[in-house]
């Protein structure tokens, strides 16, 4: 059985290859006179998501992960989820694995993705807190939410929240409290997409994995 030192270090080489991966998926979208936020690329063609309060109506760019920036077209907007689709003239951008944010349990580990404090592609992990549609502390986020028990920075908004297996299982949102931040679950975001999008469908269901 291999010691303690031993699984630390294989823990750690299994977390950077999450990052490594996770990082290639993830934008810096910039709206002007806003500051910068997070996304994270949905369709290899193109489509990016990230939260309405990140571009605001305005004439987003998108930084990709190959340093290259690209003007944004803004696909739609749902003000009450907190979601905004974009679209690049790009083809061929790295994705990350959807997975379902049904499946979370209290105590799993996540790891957000951001630019926080202008940090880029900076990783921030937690563990999940909980699942509920009401926040005591903040009643006028009235859907349901991914609560995790980590902090939120600015630039950290728009970006990827991801499990233990570099899944995508929310959208990083907005911090509710110390050290607790909220994230749209991944199952809200393709509702949002088959709703606001029409003919542009949500990505298949992940295959059921054993975990080890």
């Amino acid at each position: 059985m291999p010691g303690g030192g031993e699984l630390l270090a294989r823990l750690n080489g299994e977390l950077a290859g999450l990052a490594a991966k996770v990082r290639d998926s993830l934008v810096r979208v910039e709206s002007a006179g806003r500051g910068a936020g997070a996304g994270t690329v949905w369709h290899r063609d193109g489509l990016i998501l990230t939260n309405a309060h990140v571009v605001q109506q305005r004439s987003p760019q998108v930084v990709l992960a190959d340093g290259r920036r690209l003007p944004a077209r803004i696909l739609a907007q749902d003000r009450e989820l907190d979601l905004a689709a974009l679209a690049v003239e790009a083809q061929d951008l790295p994705t990350i694995e959807v997975g379902d944010s049904r499946r979370l349990r209290p105590g799993s580990w996540v790891v957000a993705f951001g630019h926080p404090w202008g940090i880029q592609s900076a990783a921030t992990a937690g563990v999940i807190i909980g699942q509920g549609s009401l926040v005591p502390e903040r009643p006028e986020f009235g859907h349901r939410w991914i609560v995790a028990s980590l902090h939120y920075r600015p630039g950290h908004s728009g970006g990827p929240l991801v499990d233990a297996g570099g899944r995508l299982v929310g959208i990083n949102t907005v911090m509710a409290g110390p050290d607790v931040g909220l994230a749209v679950p991944v199952q809200e975001v393709k509702g949002f997409l088959k709703r606001r999008l029409g003919g542009e469908q949500p990505r298949p269901e992940p295959q059921p994995q054993h975990s080890v």
